[in-house]
């Protein structure tokens, strides 16, 4: 399993060397594009490919570091660098959005003349390209890894190809009409898609940061214990995840019968990480705390011959989301 972690980090490593090496070339082809056309809405793209550049140089950063093994300083682990690296490239690219704004603004009064439209919008035709075909390759590898910097990084080269093609039918309408305000008003337009898409960014890797819960994952998680119930599980209670970086810890407790000894009490905390790790995610970490049965457990209790019975079972309760995360056992009248 730790071998398997290790090497899904390298080729993580691997594919983010491309993206900041495609970046450079990209940022390039752009800055070429502005200088011979002066125009703002070229200078949008080219604005956000230095975000690309630098932002993915501290997600490659960032991915490294987060390959190193947990150490006394780190006990879990250094994948909160990740969240960093998110926060850091939401933030850039909310400052190009506003940069972009700004200048497109001040050229609706003062206009520019534009030149080799021609030319600009072949280069930037081929760098959209280029860029969603890496995005959404980062996309898919982010999601396969459970990396938020990779997906993150993805999805802003994705967005940064959307706004392309939209920088791209304004260069055409420019070209054919002649329009010069048409450039700063398509800037503008897709300067505020960039800040929004910076937010998002930003939005959620703060989130990660502060620990906030993923109801998403934890409706997952509560699914699949449900669907994989053993006689002994009887109740789950005080479901939590925590992520750092692609890594995912989960704690809970279990309520089991009050008279398993030590061991066999742990064979069924494994029994649990054993399930969530085959059909959520085999890098999962538990921390699995064990309750003993209290008296109104026995009403919801499935376990079959138990000499131990103080009333009779009358009906299994499905753990819902709601109750699994609350810091309490389940009773058959709430």
């Amino acid at each position: 399993m730790l071998f398997g972690f290790i090497k899904r980090q390298n080729e993580n490593v691997r594919l983010q060397i491309m993206v900041v090496a495609v970046g450079v070339l990209l940022l390039l082809s752009k800055f070429v594009a502005f200088f011979l056309t002066n125009s703002n809405a070229i200078l949008t793209d080219a604005l956000e490919s230095i975000i690309n550049v630098v932002a993915g140089a501290f997600s490659l950063y960032s991915l490294i570091l987060s390959a190193r093994p947990r150490d006394e300083n780190h006990p879990y682990g250094h994948g909160k660098i990740e969240f960093i690296a998110a926060t850091l490239e939401g933030s850039l690219i909310l400052i190009a959005g506003g940069i972009i704004i700004f200048k497109s603004v001040y050229n609706l009064i003062e206009p520019v003349e534009l030149n080799q439209l021609d030319f600009g919008i072949i280069l930037i035709a081929v760098s959209g390209a280029v860029n969603y075909g890496v995005g959404y390759l980062t996309v898919v590898r982010g999601k396969q890894s459970k990396s938020m910097v990779l997906t993150a990084g993805g999805r802003h080269l994705m967005s940064d190809a959307y706004s392309t093609a939209g920088i791209l039918v304004g260069l055409l309408l420019i070209y054919l009409t002649g329009q010069v305000w048409l450039d700063s008003a398509v800037a503008i337009l897709f300067g505020l898609i960039i800040c929004f898409t910076g937010f998002r960014i930003l939005r959620g890797s703060v989130a990660g940061i502060m620990d906030e819960a993923d109801y998403e994952l934890l409706k997952d998680i509560v699914k699949v214990l449900n669907e994989n119930r053993r006689p002994n599980w009887i109740d789950i209670h005080n479901l939590r995840v925590i992520k750092y970086g692609s890594t995912l810890h989960i704690d809970c407790h279990l309520t089991v019968p009050w008279y398993l000894n030590v061991l066999e009490a742990h064979d069924e905390v494994e029994a649990v990480g054993k399930v969530v790790r085959e059909k959520i995610d085999p890098s999962i970490e538990l921390f699995i705390h064990t309750d003993p049965c209290i008296e109104p457990s026995c009403a919801i209790c499935t376990k079959e011959n138990c000499n131990h019975r103080q009333h009779p079972y009358k009906a299994r309760v499905e753990w819902e989301f709601e109750k699994v995360i609350a810091d309490r056992k389940h009773r058959l009248d709430e």
